[in-house]
């Protein structure tokens, strides 16, 4: 599988998890075959899908740790058309388990060339910082989307993921790419966030997409349904911008 994206940001709050549920169902809605990893062990886009953390009989913590076939841990959402391997809590005692075990670093690669059912991309809804669980997420990656909040701080945190890249490319992972980075949250009113955007475009061109993901109460409120905003309500501004940043990193991988 060539499409492999890890969705990463080493800060927490920028919409991660809400740009890959609602880019799932825009890809599957493209009639993409389309799988979501969780591998955040907050399990926000577990609970993103309407599906009850504590009642999960085989998480991806089983697949990592208890080396449970990973294609035992794949739940199907009838509703947004794509597939879920969802994480709890448990997944939090994986980053001190997976530290004396051999390869750890590998495990989720590993794991994923076990898959049976052929998915066209998989999404992989990293943890908001470089731990063991994100390494693993970004060696498995063909290629990374980094959602980016137009702030302050955002540029010197992208350029600490952007170093962490070039590290993996002379080591672990020579064959891993950016895919993208996408602003989202962006106010275009705010001055800040036009000021941000503007460098952004400025040191990383090539790389910004062209699509940005405005403020949307409707998206924030899709998660309480356990919905994506896309099948939540897909006339609202951020559903209508996922549906056209899928179609831009689709003409980006080339499908």
């Amino acid at each position: 599988m060539k499409n492999i994206i890890a969705v990463v940001n080493q800060k927490g709050g920028v919409g991660k998890t809400t740009t890959v549920l609602n880019l799932a169902a825009a890809f599957a809605k493209r009639r993409q075959k389309v799988l979501v990893l969780d591998l955040d062990p907050q399990g926000n886009s577990t609970t993103g899908c309407g599906i009850e953390k504590n009642q999960i009989k085989t998480s991806i913590y089983d697949v990592l740790i208890n080396k449970v076939d990973i294609n035992n841990a794949i739940l199907h959402i009838e509703k947004a058309s794509f597939d879920i391997i969802p994480a709890n809590r448990n997944l939090s005692g994986a980053e001190i388990e997976l530290v004396d075990l051999n390869k750890r670093e590998l495990k989720l690669k590993n794991s994923l060339a076990l898959l049976k059912k052929q998915y066209d991309i998989i999404l992989l809804d990293c943890p908001p910082s470089l731990s063991l669980l994100t390494l693993n997420g970004l060696i498995a990656a063909n290629y990374i989307l980094v959602p980016i909040q137009c702030e302050y701080y955002a540029l010197e945190g992208l350029t600490d993921l952007l170093n962490t890249i070039e590290l993996l490319k002379s080591g672990l992972n020579p064959h891993i790419k950016l895919l993208g980075i996408v602003r989202t949250m962006f106010d275009q009113r705010n001055n800040l966030a036009l000021q941000v955007s503007q460098q952004l475009f400025t040191h990383f061109s090539k790389k910004m997409c062209n699509t940005f993901i405005p403020r949307n109460v409707r998206l924030a409120e899709a998660p309480s349904f356990g919905l994506p905003g896309v099948i939540f309500d897909n006339q609202a501004s951020g559903s209508i911008a996922y549906m056209a940043l899928a179609k831009e990193l689709l003409k980006r991988l080339n499908v």
